[in-house]
């Protein structure tokens, strides 16, 4: 439940719309709901700007059934994560309406029309090809939302003179996700250009001693560059949040 369906509850109180028993109907499974095997956070949209989001990976097809159908039940746009292929055509025959991301694995179900939130726009930028599922997971996040998501991929560092190509595309957004994997340095480079936040989100893309990761998120974590902020390795979902609610305070008029 956001703020907006329980102020709607509020106003339909007051003007009469609808009834007290109703209104507690709505209401009783705040702030959360236990099915046994999950307790459903139907609050978080109140405290977060965003409903819980289901992590697909490591749960039964059935068991995100049933938390989908409760959040549908609320009214809740919902949100699922790191969801297999097999795992979303079964979803798909229970939620037709749903849309799923078959790169980055993720699947959304819009109970509601999405209002535009961000004041500016989140670019996402990756080094290259391989980091594009990793990058997509922050793009449906981020727009998911409510954000204007724009993209620019395979810009990495081994071939400099295509980031100066997109320099005015980079200059103008109010925040930038960088996805790399191998030595993680593109993050760097694009911080070094900018006067907003880059998010730098590495992945597990790379040869042996990237160790599945880890070089590249310790780069990130060591950038000289200030305004470098860094997330887990392939999250996608936390870069994507992340920037909404920078975004949200439109950095740029920061003074």
């Amino acid at each position: 439940m956001t703020r907006d369906q329980l102020k709607e509850i509020l106003i339909k109180i007051r003007d009469g719309t609808i009834n007290v028993d109703d209104a507690l109907e709505r209401l009783k499974t705040l702030p959360f709901e236990d099915i046994g095997f999950a307790c459903i956070d139907h609050h978080r949209g109140l405290r977060k700007r965003l409903s819980e989001v289901i992590f697909g990976q490591g749960k039964a097809t059935e068991d995100i059934i049933s938390i989908m159908e409760r959040m549908d039940k609320q009214g809740d746009n919902i949100l699922v994560t790191r969801l297999s292929n097999e795992k979303a055509e079964k979803i798909l025959g229970r939620f037709p309406h749903a849309t799923y991301y078959r790169k980055s694995g993720t699947l959304t179900v819009l109970n509601r029309e999405k209002k535009e939130q961000g004041t500016g726009t989140i670019l996402v930028i990756t080094a290259g090809t391989s980091d594009i599922p990793v990058a997509e997971e922050a793009v449906v996040t981020a727009r998911f939302m409510g954000n204007r998501v724009k993209t620019i991929y395979d810009i990495g560092v081994a071939g400099i003179h295509r980031v100066l190509l997109h320099r005015e595309e980079i200059e103008e957004a109010s925040v930038i996700i960088v996805v790399a994997g191998m030595e993680g340095a593109l993050p760097s480079v694009i911080a070094g250009m900018v006067d907003v936040p880059v998010i730098a989100l590495p992945t597990s893309v790379g040869y042996g001693a990237s160790f599945t990761g880890i070089s590249a998120l310790l780069g990130m974590l060591n950038s000289c560059v200030p305004g470098v902020l860094v997330v887990n390795i392939d999250n996608g979902f936390g870069a994507g949040y992340a920037a909404t609610l920078i975004n949200l305070k439109d950095p740029k008029k920061i003074t």
